[in-house]
């Protein structure tokens, strides 16, 4: 290992996890279970109407929508925020679980980190907005994306080496390298390409969504004693 080099189980406030922040909450689900987020619509005991309203309006029409999203995007939303942002990965991930052997496991915060910073260790740290005695200074000559990735922003600052501006700009960077060969064609109710005229096909299909959200939500008892649903094996 390098001098100044984190280990490979780098911390969870590396940059890596600021770069998580611009990417989509989860990657690599099958396609199924895109298809059976996005045909719940917000499922049963979502968060509360208001704020499914809130998403709703904001353009988000599902949950295979939200788990496509990124974590910025959604606490752009009015009255969302990390902690809300936290709540919909859990839902997701619960509803996951319940279709994909696993599930729970493969797609923590933690494990989705860990997979982008594998990817991260494929990419030279040449490749970054740094020059080479900065590289050099920080212990990174010769490694990897992942190397300077697993590292906090505060230690980064800590070195006097760079600024919080080249450190920006490295996580822009790095968000670029994860989400480059990942295409992405929003999957419909069908699970085929969207026709030309998808906009009011949506539209006509978060309605439905909508309804169906409004109907589970008044045949539900009150919350303090609603079922969670039956434990599902992971």
């Amino acid at each position: 290992m390098m001098p100044g080099r984190p280990p490979r189980n780098a911390p969870s406030d590396g940059l890596v996890a600021e770069v998580s922040a611009s990417l989509p909450l989860f990657e690599d689900l099958p396609g199924d279970t895109i298809r059976h987020l996005s045909e719940a619509g917000f499922g049963r005991g979502f968060l509360t109407a208001s704020l499914r309203a809130r998403l709703r309006k904001a353009g988000f029409r599902d949950l295979g929508h939200l788990a496509e999203s990124s974590p910025d995007a959604i606490a752009g939303v009015r009255k969302f925020g990390p902690v809300r942002v936290e709540r919909v990965r859990a839902f997701i991930v619960d509803e996951i679980a319940r279709c994909l052997p696993g599930g729970r496991a493969l797609h923590t915060p933690e494990a989705t980190g860990a997979r982008r910073l594998s990817r991260l260790q494929a990419v030279p740290v040449g490749r970054l907005p740094l020059d080479a005695a900065a590289v050099a200074a920080l212990g990174l000559e010769g490694g990897t994306c992942a190397d300077m990735a697993g590292r906090s922003r505060r230690e980064l600052l800590g070195t006097g080496v760079v600024t919080s501006g080249e450190v920006d700009r490295v996580v822009a960077t790095l968000a670029r390298f994860l989400e480059a060969g990942r295409p992405f064609t929003p999957p419909t109710a069908d699970g085929v390409e969207a026709p030309p005229d998808a906009a009011a096909v949506a539209a006509h299909r978060a309605a439905l969504l909508a309804e169906r959200d409004r109907e589970w939500e008044d045949a539900a008892p009150p919350r303090d004693r609603r079922c969670r649903g039956k434990p599902h094996a992971t």
